[in-house]
């Protein structure tokens, strides 16, 4: 299939992006909020707002954990949870909330062979392609059950860092390319600004807006899915090559707006 264009945001007719649709879906890292950052006042109430007129969903790289902190500890208390789902690791692990807590729905989970072939193949890429970093800030590589993370300056590196390392794509793609030849059976994807994923081959957000388009038995192009990496190596693309009507963000403040014009539309 041939690479498709992703419209920003504003360019888009909001009128006809919101016809018929039954779903919003956002990456979360640099489109709800900043890496690792919780969302801001603004960015929160508007997120809180559209639960209560629309489903809406979080696909993202990040851990669990991180869902919790960044999107869930922020809602505000005219939320609606019931209408939220939550797609953590790429979309390998899927919650609901069941009216009292959060529950897992399905995971994706690696074997141990996999994952102890998928550490060891990033960590030895890494070292030859001279980006093994000497000072980091937390975890290089983490595994998060259903999807190994390779993050170039530590889980915890500083925001400004994180993007000032890798501004062209360059280095995280060819660590990506090594790796996946190397792993044929697996997924190998570029992550964040400065990260590298693996999860099981073909689980991705293409699969996690398929996924959600089948529990909620609506169509995947009635999705709507905002992101900021919508080009063809970012990790929010197989999203809009599934099908969904894909917007691209530089960031939450693009979001924000973009998000008042979505409510505005949802409450005529």
């Amino acid at each position: 299939m041939a690479d498709i264009s992703v419209p920003y945001w504003n360019i888009v007719d909001v009128n006809m992006l919101c016809e018929g649709a039954r779903l919003i879906g956002f990456d979360l890292d640099n489109t709800l909020a900043r890496s690792k950052k919780p969302m801001k006042a603004d960015m929160a109430e508007c997120f809180s707002a559209l639960t209560s007129l629309i489903d809406v969903a979080v696909i993202t790289g990040g851990k669990y954990s991180l869902l919790q902190s960044q999107v869930v500890d922020r809602l505000s208390d005219h939320a609606d949870k019931s209408k939220l789902h939550l797609m953590p690791t790429s979309g390998t692990r899927y919650y609901r909330w069941d009216g009292q807590r959060w529950g897992k729905v399905f995971s994706h989970d690696l074997s141990d062979e996999d994952r102890a072939k998928a550490k060891e193949s990033l960590e030895r890429n890494a070292r030859e392609q001279g980006i093994w970093a000497t000072h980091v800030w937390g975890d290089r590589i983490e595994d998060r059950g259903s999807q190994i993370t390779f993050s170039a300056l530590g889980q915890l590196a500083p925001v400004e860092a994180k993007e000032a390392w890798d501004p062209t794509n360059e280095k995280k793609n060819r660590l990506a390319c090594a790796v996946a030849a190397e792993l044929p059976n697996l997924e190998v994807r570029p992550g964040g600004s400065s990260s590298v994923d693996i999860s099981q081959r073909g689980v991705d957000k293409s699969f996690a807006v398929r996924e959600l388009a089948d529990i909620l038995d609506i169509e995947v192009g009635q999705i709507v899915f905002i992101g900021d990496r919508m080009e063809p190596d970012g990790n929010d693309y197989p999203a809009a090559k599934a099908g969904t009507r894909a917007v691209k963000v530089n960031g939450p403040a693009d979001t924000v707006k973009l998000c008042g014009e979505i409510i505005a539309r949802l409450s005529r």
